[in-house]
């Protein structure tokens, strides 16, 4: 089950148990549990602190359990969890092993001291990238809550259950047999919707710290090069995130980063954190902006206004809030999101395994998620509003060659109709004829590109009609003492690269503001505005 490279590589990491663990398998005569049985029988001869022991009763079959010696309750997986959950697996082990976690103190004691029984179920397919985080956080939650309860699904071993509770996107989560969330969430995330004051201590945190010489908002990759570049000035440097990484977080794989041959999202994403945090730059996560308020005097503070309440103050702040994926805003896509509507093909696609889907996108994105969904799906109509697509020749080239894929240029999707609980077709206006043509499927996936970030600037700073900030070419926005950076900007080609150098550019711009503009003391208006 595992080759030799994994196996020496998990051996080393086995030797960070403290104590020993027992895997409790719940197996039949099925070629998948043989399958888990011989990943359970690897893993145990790599450390004599690991036993199998195929005495579960687990309803999931195959299934097992990671619990301490002598105790039956653990996480337990129905799953044979490789692929991109192997290092939750690996996390797992280490952790009910004794092997202390990587975060800090303060959310372990915050995941201690939840005190309600919950019982987590994660779906999840071991090729999506998103997965992990949510599976680890929860994985995380149990160990070291024994009111806590966790169970990661593989939707694709699982699919009568994905059926029967219609989970048609992944990561989803169940809690206490209710969903809790479903797509990307980080630990912190998931900490701060159980912990019903966490907003408001954290808010206080904030409105405690000192004024920053620059304030970044926004933690993609613009953000994250704005941060290492003023930080290496020897200033007071804050970056505010509503999550780091930005959307490199939701990118299968890049290959077009100068110096990087390959690399998928997340780890890029995790790269980007890692340097940052060796700067003394002060990180604050999962802080979504709701409005800037200028200085009211040359060299005085701006603030940043949070959703939570609290306020950070700065003598110069980059934007760097980054963009999303644009909805297509027709009827049914709001209704069926997560419920056949999707926009990751990586993550979802295994969902929809033998199955009918739709592409709405004919670029570069729209046409790789149909050439990789058409590996796993029935079949794929790829929809294009333009009269021909848009994308590389050499992808267009591909996509065509494809048996399983049809392609249908200037066609406008008018609609994603559904049975009340899912999807089942689309409905689009044939552009040329003004015919309207249906098409049934079960999956929609909308790839038409982004849309900026920037709603809470609306009455602030100067927007194209496309809602972009406008700079010019040294990042000044409007405003003085306020830059922008990366695909929030009017700044044409998003591309990581392009983010990144706009980043240090807009820090090297608002540097060179800080040293040519004296500091002004704080204002009386100012003074009321933070009472």
């Amino acid at each position: 089950m595992l080759d030799a490279a994994m196996k020496i590589q998990l051996q080393a990491y086995l030797q960070n148990l403290r104590s020993p663990i027992r895997l409790i398998a719940t197996l039949d005569g099925s070629e998948k549990s043989m399958e888990l049985r011989e990943l359970l029988h690897d893993i145990a001869s790599l450390s004599d602190k690991v036993r199998v022991d195929e005495s579960g009763t687990d309803a999931r079959k195959p299934s097992f359990v990671v619990a301490k010696e002598g105790e039956s309750r653990g996480v337990c997986f129905a799953a044979i969890p490789l692929g991109h959950e192997f290092t939750s697996l690996v996390l797992a082990l280490l952790w009910t092993g004794g092997h202390p976690p990587k975060v800090e103190p303060q959310v372990l004691e915050q995941i201690k001291g939840l005190d309600a029984h919950l019982k987590f179920e994660v779906y999840m397919s071991l090729s999506c990238h998103n997965c992990p985080d949510v599976v680890q956080a929860a994985t995380l939650m149990a160990v070291y809550n024994p009111k806590i309860e966790t169970t990661v699904i593989d939707g694709g071993l699982n699919q009568a259950e994905v059926e029967a509770r219609q989970v048609m996107a992944v990561p989803m989560v169940y809690m206490n047999d209710q969903v809790f969330g479903a797509g990307r969430m980080s630990l912190e995330e998931i900490l701060a919707r159980l912990d019903v004051n966490a907003e408001g201590r954290e808010a206080q945190k904030l409105n405690a710290k000192d004024p920053f010489d620059m304030l970044i908002v926004g933690g993609g990759p613009a953000g994250a090069a704005a941060a290492v570049y003023a930080a290496r000035k020897g200033i007071r440097v804050g970056l505010a995130a509503e999550r780091f990484g930005g959307q490199t977080n939701d990118t299968m794989a890049i290959e077009n980063y100068i110096s990087v041959l390959e690399t998928d999202g997340p780890q890029f994403a995790a790269a980007l954190e890692s340097q940052v945090r060796h700067y003394e730059v002060d990180i604050m996560n999962l802080q979504r902006a709701e409005k800037i308020v200028p200085a009211t005097q040359p060299g005085g503070l701006v603030q940043v206004h949070m959703e939570n309440g609290g306020v950070l103050r700065a003598r110069s702040v980059v934007v760097s809030t980054g963009a999303r994926w644009r909805n297509i805003n027709v009827p049914g896509e709001d209704t069926y999101k997560n419920r056949g509507v999707a926009y990751c093909p990586h993550c979802d696609g295994p969902l929809f395994k033998g199955k009918r889907v739709a592409v709405i996108g004919g670029g570069n994105s729209g046409v790789e998620a149909a050439i990789d969904l058409a590996g796993l799906v029935q079949h794929v109509t790829l929809l294009e509003f333009a009269d021909a697509l848009k994308a590389d020749a050499v992808l267009v080239s591909k996509l065509t060659s494809l048996p399983n894929v049809s392609v249908r240029a200037n066609a406008q999707t008018t609609e994603i109709t559904g049975d009340g609980q899912k999807v089942n077709g689309l409905r689009y206006k044939d552009r040329a004829t003004g015919l309207v043509q249906d098409v049934a499927l079960e999956g929609v996936f909308v790839q038409i590109g982004l849309v900026p970030n920037t709603e809470f600037l609306k009455n602030t700073l100067a927007l194209s009609k496309y809602g972009e900030i406008v700079v010019d070419a040294k990042c000044h926005t409007n405003v003085a003492g306020v830059f922008a950076a990366g695909d929030v900007t009017t700044v044409p080609y998003k591309q990581i690269v392009i983010a990144a150098g706009e980043g240090a550019k807009a820090a090297l711009s608002a540097f060179d503001y800080l040293i040519r503009t004296p500091a002004a003391s704080t204002s009386v208006v100012e003074e009321q505005a933070l009472a």
